[in-house]
């Protein structure tokens, strides 16, 4: 299959030459202000790769949490995560979707992991084009030992002490703040990719509303072999559907009192796996309808 790379290399040169995004995260440049004239290259892209058929639904879940952010509240929005085109076709059919589809997709900032930015030079490319803070994943750590972890360690906690820091300061100030609850990209082939990350009940904690977004479709595929530059790069038709905005604290108590009932121990685990069993649910019916347009 084809790649990012081989169909859109001009594209991705052009963005790679415009994005000023540091190489290296510390704690002083955690936050990450979008380069929006990358944005025309990415649209590009998703042109180009999208099928008719692709399209936002829910644009009205959208609006209302954006009303709720820009009344002070803080608002969380919740995707499922299968490609590092993920944010590039949010973004893109928010703006596409007319109502305030642009402010919305202004308003977001995104949470990204440090690897997005030091890995990969594509990568890198693809993200500075939306604002973000970036954190240093905790999974990260696996497998370092001695006085590289230490080092490491000590690196993340600055690093996950400043992302913290800023995040507090901009949450309230009618922003966005875009999650992926899994922490990482699905793979079919291994199912716990799908789990949902125990860090994600202390944003349940920490905020007012959230809104889970379901991604059906997807433009560029997890290589099994290989790095994030192989990932072969897809036309399929890609439907996002926003839910209804929830509270956070009454879905969070929700989900600990059924945990409770069944008598399980990790209470924020079980909130977690409450919005990747809501967000399931929603991908499953959003699948049906995206068959029918895909075998029209």
């Amino acid at each position: 299959m084809d790649t990012l790379v081989s169909l859109f290399g001009d594209m991705i040169k052009q963005a790679m030459s415009l994005t000023k995004t540091a190489k290296v995260i510390t704690e002083h440049n955690v936050y990450q202000e979008g380069e929006t004239e990358i944005l025309p290259c990415l649209d590009k892209m998703v042109e180009g790769l999208a099928l008719p058929g692709s399209a936002l639904d829910g644009l009205e879940n959208l609006e209302d949490l954006l009303a709720k952010a820009e009344s002070g509240k803080s608002c969380l929005l919740l995707l499922e995560h299968y490609g590092n085109m993920d944010l590039t076709t949010f973004s893109y059919f928010v703006r596409k979707a007319g109502g305030r589809g642009a402010d919305i997709a202004n308003a977001v900032v995104a949470i990204a992991g440090m690897k997005l930015t030091e890995e990969n030079p594509i990568v890198a490319a693809l993200a500075s084009a939306y604002t973000r803070i970036v954190i240093y994943p905790s999974r990260s750590l696996q497998g370092l030992n001695g006085e590289k972890a230490h080092d490491e360690i000590i690196r993340s906690n600055a690093i996950n002490r400043a992302a913290l820091k800023v995040l507090n300061e901009i949450k309230l100030r009618g922003k966005l703040i875009l999650v992926f609850p899994s922490g990482t990209r699905y793979r079919a082939w291994d199912p716990s990719t799908k789990k949902g990350v125990r860090e994600i009940d202390s944003y349940l904690r920490s905020f007012d509303y959230l809104c889970p977004v379901a991604m059906n479709g997807n433009l560029l595929r997890v290589s099994e072999e290989g790095g994030m530059e192989d990932d072969p790069a897809v036309r399929d038709i890609v439907r996002i559907t926003a839910g209804p905005v929830l509270d956070c604290a009454e879905f969070r108590e929700k989900a600990r009192a059924a945990a409770e009932d069944l008598r399980l121990e990790d209470k924020k685990q079980a909130a977690v796996d409450a919005i990747m069993a809501q967000l399931e649910e929603m991908h499953i019916a959003a699948e049906e309808k995206r068959q029918k347009l895909l075998n029209r």
